[in-house]
């Protein structure tokens, strides 16, 4: 009896000892995979937050946070990797410093077509490498609609339109802000009742007008108008005499650049726009053989209109105040209007200061005398481009009714196939993985609100996506209670056509340099593979720099991008005064890809962090 005892207290142990080895063995090989999916203690993405007391924004994100189990937070700290380098604040003189538009730099340049109004970029040893600082006194932008009509004085300290545009209803000072009450050059009893005269011609309430173009913009009220009608209006103007006119306009909350007609293509894509409009923007539009209205025609869509308010129009009753001879003005007009007979565009309206013209919907139902027709393959490659006085040709239709670019009105044309896309014009894109896209990013961006819920409401009413791609985290975002600016970089695939013709706005860019746009700019930034993209371009500390120039305090990046490459990101992000939270792909640990999260602590030039007012 004994032995047999013996005997099976050995099986026993032996069944158990076979067991450990293997739970041992699984266990060790789930470690490693979790340690080469970028979450163990060896790969060095892994850090802890840091929270500021003071820093009352991120600890209300932190309460919108939530974070689910396949979210998981890493918090483990490296102690051998060396501290991050620490960027100090620049000097509250360059509190409004726009890198490729400074007026110094400016001035170097001739003024000849506006050269001297155009993009020049610091070379690489006079940029600045510091933090841009916001005023004392900075606070939060009014929420919208109230942002619409309301700017802190704290946030952009110039008088000087109150005092310039005081008759034309432009900007008035009341105590510590600014009030905008809707008034333009060419509209003083306000922009409501100029766009109802516009919509009397051009069909704006249908959802057929959705994009739209303001060359000379200044304060932007004709774009910050339309938005309540569901119309995303790109506005630009010079950074000129015309103190902080599109700093103004992004303060409120209107989508806005630093930009001119000069010498170079505007920097969106050929057919982008259903309207645009010049409202006494002084443009010399017969100037150098009619360029700058041919290059309003190439961003103008088939069926789009174009307006024209301000000299020469209604020019029998200004031409003494415009200090011209009649037949000055009668010239010019006349002038514009064979330009624009040219170019196929047929007058529907004239009365009072203003006109609208209508592009014809394709060539074929264009009679017109023989033209210099650009001979160019790729109507949309304009980054640094030279302005030309050819005419860029629409899309072969097949009969004189079809439109060039299809007749999809908004929101339908937000998630139909694009005419670029149906037609094969955009390499490595089809019908089949244009869907996907929308698909796939519908998901990431029900990650992104769970994360953070303050996603979508209008805490983050001014969005930029700097890598765009085909728009789907802006078409998956898209809501009345915000905007985004859609960012093509020069060195990815052109998709910047395709955005458009969505019914989405945006522009190209080259990360390298600083974007055309004044410090505080944006409430969220959305950077999708924008490091691995220009992993090989250029320092990555310079777009983190110039990101941080543009953020408002206490908005919010999210990065999305391979582990090794948020691993560089996050160093330098230790030194901007960013708070950061890593975490995992919302597929698992397992994918290389992972999600960071940062908040800009608010601060202000001479002082340390503090407490934002949102009043």
């Amino acid at each position: 009896m004994g032995p047999k005892h013996n005997s099976s207290g050995n099986r026993t142990r032996s069944t158990l000892s076979i067991f450990v080895v293997i739970s041992l063995c699984c266990f060790f090989y789930l470690l490693g995979a979790w340690q080469k999916s970028g979450f163990g203690k060896g790969d060095k993405i892994a850090f802890q937050v840091t929270k500021q007391k003071d820093c009352n924004v991120f600890s209300e994100l932190n309460s919108d946070l939530n974070f689910e189990t396949h979210h998981n937070v890493v918090e483990i700290v490296e102690p051998s990797e060396p501290k991050a380098k620490d960027f100090k604040p620049c000097d509250v003189k360059y509190a409004d410093y726009t890198p490729c538009q400074e007026q110094d730099r400016a001035m170097k340049f001739p003024r000849e077509n506006m050269i001297y109004r155009e993009r020049h970029c610091p070379p690489e040893e006079e940029k600045l490498r510091c933090l841009i600082p916001a005023r004392e006194g900075y606070m939060t932008p009014f929420p919208w609609p109230k942002g619409r009509d309301y700017v802190h004085y704290a946030n952009v300290p110039y008088k000087s339109l109150t005092v310039e545009k005081a008759v034309q209803n432009w900007v008035q000072f009341q105590g510590n802000v600014f009030k905008f009450p809707g008034g333009g050059t060419m509209f003083p009893q306000g922009a409501d009742a100029y766009i109802d005269e516009l919509a009397s011609v051009i069909p704006i309430a249908d959802g057929s007008v959705r994009t739209a173009l303001d060359t000379g913009c200044g304060v932007a009220s004709w774009g910050a108008y339309l938005l309540k009608r569901n119309v995303l209006a790109m506005s630009f103007a010079p950074r000129d005499n015309h103190e902080a006119q599109v700093q103004f306009a992004l303060e409120r909350g209107v989508p806005a650049v630093i930009g001119v007609l000069g010498s170079i293509r505007l920097p969106y894509p050929a057919r982008a726009f259903d309207m645009a409009q010049c409202s006494r923007c002084l443009i010399p539009w017969t100037a150098n053989d009619g360029m700058y209205l041919k290059e309003v025609d190439r961003v103008l869509r088939p069926g789009g209109y174009w307006i024209l308010s301000g000299p020469p129009i209604n020019w029998k009753t200004y031409y003494k105040t415009w200090k011209r001879s009649k037949e000055d003005v009668q010239a010019e007009q006349k002038q514009i209007e064979a330009l624009a007979e040219s170019l196929c565009w047929e007058k529907k309206y004239e009365k009072g200061d203003m006109a609208i013209w209508k592009k014809k919907v394709n060539t074929k139902s264009c009679r017109r005398k023989s033209v210099d027709v650009c001979q160019t393959e790729d109507t949309d490659d304009v980054w640094y481009k030279k302005m030309d006085t050819c005419v860029t040709p629409s899309p072969e239709v097949t009969n004189a009714n079809e439109v060039a670019v299809g007749e999809l009105k908004f929101p339908a044309r937000l998630y139909a196939v694009p005419p670029r896309i149906a037609n094969g014009l955009v390499v490595g894109f089809t019908t089949e993985s244009y869907q996907e896209d929308n698909k796939l990013w519908k998901k990431h961006v029900n990650v992104y609100k769970r994360i953070n819920r303050l996603i979508g409401t209008t805490r983050y009413w001014n969005v930029m996506d700097m890598n765009a791609g085909l728009g789907g985290f802006a078409a998956a975002l898209e809501s009345r209670k915000l905007w985004v600016m859609n960012v093509v970089p020069t060195i990815a695939k052109n998709t910047l056509g395709v955005i458009y013709e969505r019914g989405l706005i945006g522009i190209y860019h080259d990360w390298c340099e600083g974007f055309s746009t004044y410090p505080r700019s944006y409430d969220l930034i959305h950077a999708s593979g924008v490091f691995s993209l220009y992993k090989n371009e250029c320092k990555l500390e310079d777009i983190l720099l110039e990101m941080d120039r543009i953020l408002r305090p206490e908005g919010t990046v999210i990065f999305r991008d391979e582990v090794d490459v948020l691993n560089k990101v996050r160093k330098i992000v230790g030194g901007i005064r960013w708070d950061a939270k890593i975490m995992d792909h919302e597929d698992g640990p397992l994918v290389p890809e992972k999600i960071l999260v940062v908040v800009k602590q608010y601060w202000v030039a001479g002082s340390g962090n503090s407490t934002s007012s949102d009043e």
